[in-house]
């Protein structure tokens, strides 16, 4: 992966709708190359996917955490796996630090949220759960 690898995956991160054209001006290649490399980026597994970033409030979701979850030692994978299976889950992470996992959890109402937080903490193997309200997110 060279610099202009690089910056194809910076200008896909901030806007995956980017044209290919207008990621070939920036970096002064043709929009043919910019394809291939792009390519090559997806079939060697760099690029995973594409997606899009929502604003939970436009859509109804009005209560959003980050949600840290302590288990037992040898449930982390378990439980982090079962996470991802929940609707209410936008986002898992295995971490260290504070919390062996980090969920990203979207609710419509604050009852709703105590409900989850509460069905989070009753999953076998699950030992404390820590929320954390998001205000605003920035980036």
């Amino acid at each position: 992966m060279d610099d202009k690898d690089v910056t194809i995956l910076r200008v896909l991160m901030d806007n995956a709708r980017t044209p290919l054209t207008e990621i070939a001006k920036i970096i002064g290649i043709t929009d043919v190359a910019v394809k291939k490399r792009v390519q090559k980026l997806e079939r060697d597994g760099v690029i995973k996917k594409y997606t899009i970033v929502v604003e939970p409030k436009k859509i109804g979701y009005n209560g959003v955490a980050l949600v840290g979850v302590d288990t037992e030692p040898d449930k982390v994978l378990s439980v982090a796996h079962e996470l991802s299976k929940r609707d209410f889950v936008v986002s898992v992470f295995v971490t260290t630090g504070d919390h062996m996992i980090m969920a990203e959890v979207w609710a419509r109402t604050g009852s709703d949220l105590m409900r989850i937080i509460e069905e989070i903490g009753g999953m076998e193997g699950v030992k404390k759960v820590c929320p954390a309200i998001v205000l605003e997110r920035i980036k």
